[in-house]
This record gives structure tokens, C-alpha cells and sequence, in this order.
């Protein structure tokens, strides 16, 4: 049996060390081949053999650790973060007469006043910190630690010493330690709160596409309009659309015209001319016609449904660099211990001060510690960084080809459709002495009306924009592989390549050297001869798309090698590749081996692939970046990592400036994660921050990295 893949939405984790102890826990089970968890995302990707491992065994090993497995469901972020805030409230509330009691007012101001203050902290300690103790156990349990080991800890050691002082009447009229840990708590919660509510803005952009589709769809059946949920539209269904109305799926417009705006699904801003047998695709707004349109693709099979897939899979994806981040947090929570209980025997047995000040220096370690910041690093900035990506119609399928993206020596790029147009155009006409472009194309478009070659629409199109008056031919002959015979006003006409006036004996003295000239510029030829004498020329070509030279330029600027990579023929390769401005050009390439050619580069350095054909696939999958054309075929999609949904060159460069964005994001945030541990802890050490203040800057730290990669909200490509 192949294998599959599931996503879990787990609750409960706090940190990297959490994430860490899933990952661990799920690979223990056998069949498991991958698993990787996102702390942002809160998801659990695991793929295996269901032969070997079962879904429900998986979820009793999260489980196992304390965390819950949940079902996702519309608006249960929101009530997780409802949640928080009121259990927030209520530790604020409690923990307040704690602080006012203790730090407020003097030593038995009132009868019973330290037992009291005991009552409000036992409610915050054990209701309120439950999460705590319970997370901790569970990780206790699989022989690991984290965040909330360090937490119940800390807390736990300032509450205990306060009960003892309290109990055994050492503190009866002194100082007790109960709104350090009643405070800590809260504070904690208070950072968890707004890291939750800042993580919540991060993921808006898969929030927008998702509220892309409406909810309800305006079917013709039986000659009559009825209303469904979009959910229950199938293929073949006959949808109409009024202006204002969002295109619930993806599908061919029949009937009727209109302009689309497409903008959040493309990051096209201009409006797109829909008229009948366009495609309209799921998520886009109809603007001011009306029209009616068949379903292609329903359900997951929706453009929409698509992109939001790849997003969801590209935030949850773990890039190299955040193998730094768990290689320190697999030791962080242990290292801390340790340095926790040094600072309080040192401070007791060598600094020689009261047992009170050496505990509450080592709690102050504990709370201060957070491998929050450094777990939140990577993800959050992926995460905004593709949403902001998708906000341009740039599709990062995988954090890993974000990460390479910046470090690209090699960018290689397929020729028809991705550096060139892809569809065969009239790129210039010329007439003998004695008669006119006009009567060239004029003649020609009338042979190539009764044809069905590629070349004849170029030719057509080419009429139709000039606005040149039909011709009427008395009579008409395809010749296979030669080109078109028929007869005009009792002439006969002839349109096709060198071979077919060759056959005919057509004088060609009138044409030649500029038949040569065109075919050095790697252009189709075809000659017009009007009885015995060649009488004018059409050259078609694919031309490149208007952007190539300046996205090349500006490759170059930036020290990448470009490359051109065909299966056509040298000359025309060459010559396209001036037009580029590209430097290096691989001809004559078979597609089996176009992805060898990309594998030869990576020897030298990271290689980016550009392509939009089936024939690119494999050589998209091969490079270390594979960046497919949305205009491309289904294959070059699937085998590429990025997606480039307005199918405009200039948006590999927005994604290359998108990679460096995103990359200076991590790396800020891992250095302020670093740095604040580096800086926190020994002047938690050395007695310089009491716990609550700790607390404080521990619950801070996380919400400063998230609100670092929000950043990147702002950031213009």
C-alpha cells in the first residue's frame, strides 16, 4: 500500500521543545516515514504506512504527552483565544489582592492577612497554573522537558517556600514570596494571550482566500434558477452569475461577457475581459456583466482550494534553517535546569546570603529562560512571508524552496511559453516592388481562413488587428508539410516554405536575401507567390514576453549565471536568447535529459528552474528551486515548489527579493531570541531581575519575535 499523509491540529504547544517532543514521539511509531510540526500553525504533518501504523495510534501518541488532538473546525481559534483572555481575566483578578495585600500594604495590617493572601495564590497556583503542571508532567513522562517544566518550577519552588515560611511561622510577620509566583502566572498568560492574537494575524491571508468562496451558488436546472450551497455544486453544472456576484468555482463561461476581478487569487490588479469559452475561475468577483458558466472543477478541485492547499502546506513545512532552532532547544530546557540550581547553591553556599534571596534568584532563571522566542523564529516568518507572497499571486509551495531562493547562483529558464510567448505571432511582413504589406497579408490571411495549421491563427489574428477586408478565393488545397494552394480573381496563389516554391518553379529573385535575413533571425518564413513569381513574405515567431531582458538584466545585477535550456534547434535558440540578453544557451535538449542538464549546475552551486510544459517537469522537480508558470501544464505545477500565478517573468524576481525578505526575518529573530537568553539569564544569575520582572521579559520575548515577522506584512515586492 502507498503511502499517505495526515494533518493534526494539536493544542497545547508552547514551545520549540514541545514540537520537538511530538516530533519525536510520532517517529517512534513504526510506518512513520516524515513527520514535521509547525509550533505557528499548531499542525502535525506525519506521513506513513497505513499498513504498519494506524491514524488512531498516532493521535494516542500526541496524546501521550499531554496534548490534544482536535478536529478543525470554523472559529476554534477564535474560541481558544476567547478562552485565554477570560482565564486571563480571572488570574488578573485573583492576582491582583495577592499583589495589593503583599507588596501594598504592611505585615498584618488586618487579622488573617497573610492566610488570605495564601487563599488568592492556591486559586492562581493550582486552577488558574493547572495547564502548567499537567504539560509538564506529560513531557516528564516521555523523559523530556519544557516551557511549562521551567514555568510549574519556578512558580511552583516560590509558592511551596512561601507555605513553609507561612507554616512554620518564620513569616508570620515578614515577607512571603506568594505574589511572585501568582503574578508570574499571570504574566505569562498575558503573553500567551498576545502571542496567540498576533499569530492570529499572521495566517490572514489563508483567512481571505478561504472567505473568497460564497457560500451559496445560483443554479440553472430545469429552466429554473434555484439557490444550493456552493459545497453541493458538481461538474456540469450550469452557474449564473450577476454583476457583484463572487464565481463560486472554477468553470467555462457559455453565455453572456463581463470583466472579472481576479486580483486576490493573481495579485493582478487590472480587471480581466471574459467572454465565451474563457475559463473563470472560483474566488474572482464579478464586476458589471452578466453571465452564465459550466463547472469545471468543484470542491478540492478548485483553483482556490488549490492555492490555499499550498499555502497551508508551504507554513507548515520546516525550512534548514530551523534545524539550528532544535538542535538548541533539545538542550535549552535542560541547560537551564542546571544553570537554575547552580545560581541557587552558589548564591547560597558561596555569595553566603539567606536561603529566601538564592531561591528567588533561581526562579528568576527559570522564568526568564524562553525557548518560545527561539521556536517561533522560522515559522512565523514563513508563514507571513507566503501569505504575502499569495497577496502578489507568488504560490511557495515549501519553506525550504523560500530558503534557497536567496542563495540561487544558477537561474535556468525553458524557452517556449516561459522566456518567449508561446504562441506563434506575425512578427513582420514584406512586399516585392510593386505591391503592398496590405495585399501580402491580405491574400495570405484568405489561403490560411480555409487552413488549420498552428501558423494560420497568427496570420488571422494578425488581419483582424489591421482591420483588413476579407478576400475570396474561387478555390482551395492544403499541400502536407509544403503549405496552401488556391485561386484568387483566376490567379493561382501560392503560401508555404521553400520546398513548395522550389517544387513549383516559383521565382524567387525578388525575395531571397530577405528570405535569408528573417531565417537568421530565427524566424518561420512564409513566401506569397502570385502566379509564377514570389510577391512577399510573413514571418511568424514566438516572440519573447515584453519583461525578459529587464528580468535577465536584473538577475545578472544580482550575480546569478542565467541559462536558456531548449529542445529546439541552435540557430533559434541563439537568437532568442540575444533578444533575452541570456549568455548561456543549452540547445537541442530532449526532455529526459533536461533534467541532468539541471543537475550538472548543481554541482557548482543552487539552481533555480523556470518552465511551464510537461517536457520541464522533471527538471523543475531536480533543481533545488523549481519555479512553474501558472500557465503551464498541471505536471509543471505539481513538480515545482513555487507558482507563479500572473505567469509574469518580473514575479521571479519579486520572489527571489520575497526569499530575502523572509530570510533577514529569521535571522533577526533567531539573534534577538539568542541574544535575550544570552543577556537574560545571567542577569537573572546574578540577582539583577526579580521573577515577576523575568516573567515579564520571558512572555515579551515571543510576542516581539511574532510581531518582528509581521513586519513583512509591509514589505512591498
Amino acid at each position: 500500500m502507498s503511502e499517505l499523509r495526515k494533518d493534526f491540529t494539536v493544542k497545547g504547544m508552547h514551545c520549540q521543545s514541545c514540537v520537538l517532543l511530538v516530533e519525536r514521539s510520532l517517529k517512534k511509531q513504526p510506518g512513520v516515514k516524515e513527520v514535521v510540526v509547525n509550533l505557528t500553525t499548531e499542525k502535525a504533518t506525519v506521513i506513513y504506512d497505513p499498513a504498519l501504523v494506524k491514524v488512531p495510534l498516532l493521535v494516542k501518541a500526541i496524546e501521550a504527552n499531554g496534548y490534544q488532538v482536535v478536529a478543525e473546525a470554523a472559529g476554534l481559534k477564535e474560541k481558544e483565544i476567547h478562552e485565554l483572555l477570560i482565564k486571563l481575566i480571572v488570574s488578573i483578578c485573583l492576582a491582583l489582592p495577592v499583589l495589593i495585600l503583599s507588596m501594598g500594604l504592611p505585615p498584618n495590617s488586618f487579622p488573617f492577612q497573610p492566610y488570605l493572601i495564601w487563599l488568592f495564590a492556591t486559586l492562581v497556583q493550582f486552577i488558574i497554573g493547572w495547564q502548567f503542571y499537567k504539560n509538564a508532567f506529560a513531557a516528564l513522562k516521555s523523559f523530556s522537558t519544557n516551557m511549562d517544566t521551567l514555568v510549574a518550577l519556578g512558580t511552583s519552588a516560590a509558592y511551596f517556600y512561601s507555605v513553609y515560611l507561612l507554616l512554620s511561622g518564620h513569616g508570620a510577620h515578614g515577607h512571603l514570596y506568594f505574589e511572585t509566583s501568582s503574578v508570574l502566572i499571570t504574566v505569562i498568560l498575558l503573553g500567551k494571550f498576545l502571542e496567540e492574537k498576533a499569530k492570529t494575524r499572521a495566517s490572514t491571508a489563508i483567512k481571505a482566500l478561504m472567505n473568497l468562496s460564497p457560500k451559496e451558488a445560483l443554479v440553472l436546472k430545469d429552466r429554473k434558477e434555484i439557490k444550493i450551497i456552493t459545497q453541493a455544486l458538481e461538474k456540469g453544472d450550469i452557474i449564473i452569475i450577476k454583476p457583484g456576484d463572487k464565481i463560486p468555482v472554477d468553470g467555462t463561461l457559455l453565455e453572456g461577457a463581463s470583466s472579472v476581478d481576479e486580483s486576490l487569487l493573481t495579485g493582478e490588479a487590472m480587471p480581466v475581459i471574459k467572454n465565451p469559452g474563457d475559463k473563470v475561475t472560483g474566488g474572482a468577483l464579478n464586476l458589471n456583466g452578466a453571465f452564465t458558466f459550466r463547472a469545471d472543477r468543484v470542491g478540492s478541485e478548485t483553483t482556490l482550494s488549490q492555492i490555499i492547499k499550498l499555502i497551508e502546506e508551504a507554513q507548515g513545512s520546516k525550512a534548514p534553517i530551523q534545524k539550528f532552532a532544535d538542535t538548541v532547544s533539545s538542550w535549552f530546557v535542560p541547560a537551564i535546569l542546571l544553570t537554575a540550581l547552580i545560581t541557587f547553591l552558589a548564591w547560597f553556599f558561596i555569595g553566603h546570603i539567606d536561603f529566601s534571596k538564592a531561591l528567588i534568584n533561581a526562579v528568576s532563571v527559570l522564568v526568564i529562560a524562553c525557548p518560545c522566542a527561539l521556536g517561533l523564529a522560522t515559522p512565523t516568518a514563513v508563514m507571513v512571508g507566503s501569505g504575502r507572497g499569495a497577496q502578489y499571486g507568488i504560490l511557495i509551495k515549501s519553506s525550504e524552496a523560500l530558503e534557497f531562493s536567496e542563495k540561487i547562483k544558477y537561474m535556468v529558464f525553458d524557452k517556449t511559453g516561459t522566456i518567449t510567448k508561446g504562441i506563434p505571432t506575425v512578427t513582420a511582413l514584406y512586399a516585392a516592388p510593386g505591391f503592398d504589406t496590405e495585399t501580402i497579408l491580405s491574400l495570405a490571411a484568405a489561403l490560411e481562413a480555409k487552413s488549420s495549421h498552428p501558423l494560420a491563427k497568427a496570420v488571422i489574428t494578425e488581419k483582424q488587428r489591421l482591420n483588413i477586408p476579407e478576400r475570396e478565393l474561387s478555390a482551395f488545397e492544403a499541400l502536407p508539410g509544403l503549405g496552401l494552394s488556391g485561386v484568387y480573381n483566376n490567379e493561382k496563389l501560392l503560401l508555404g516554405n521553400l520546398k513548395l516554391m522550389e517544387n513549383e518553379k516559383i521565382d524567387l529573385s525578388a525575395i531571397k536575401t530577405q528570405v535569408e535575413k528573417f531565417e537568421a533571425e530565427a524566424k518561420t518564413v512564409m513566401i506569397l507567390a502570385r502566379g509564377i513569381k514570389a510577391v512577399g513574405l510573413i514571418a511568424v515567431s514566438d516572440p519573447i514576453k515584453a519583461d525578459a531582458l529587464t528580468v535577465v538584466k536584473e538577475l545578472k545585477r544580482r550575480g546569478i549565471s542565467v541559462y536558456l535550456l531548449t529542445g529546439d534547434n541552435e540557430k533559434t535558440a541563439t537568437a532568442i536568447a540575444a533578444l533575452a540578453g541570456i549568455d548561456n544557451v543549452v540547445a537541442g535538449v530532449l526532455p529526459k535529459d533536461k533534467a541532468e542538464k539541471i543537475k550538472a549546475l548543481q554541482q557548482k552551486g543552487i539552481t533555480a528552474m523556470v518552465g511551464d510544459g510537461i517536457n520541464d517537469a522533471p527538471a523543475l522537480a531536480q533543481a533545488d528551486v523549481g519555479i512553474a508558470l501558472s500557465s503551464g501544464t498541471d505536471a509543471a505545477m505539481e513538480a515545482g515548489n513555487i507558482v507563479l500565478m500572473k505567469n509574469n517573468l518580473t514575479d521571479v524576481i519579486k520572489t527571489l527579493t520575497l526569499s530575502k525578505f523572509v530570510m533577514s526575518k529569521i535571522r533577526q529573530n533567531m539573534f534577538w531570541a539568542l541574544f535575550y537568553n544570552a543577556l537574560g539569564v545571567p542577569l537573572a544569575a546574578l540577582g539583577f531581575l526579580n521573577p515577576m520582572l523575568a516573567g515579564a521579559a520571558m512572555a515579551l520575548s515571543s510576542v516581539s519575535v511574532v510581531s518582528n515577522s509581521l513586519l513583512l506584512k509591509t514589505k512591498k515586492l
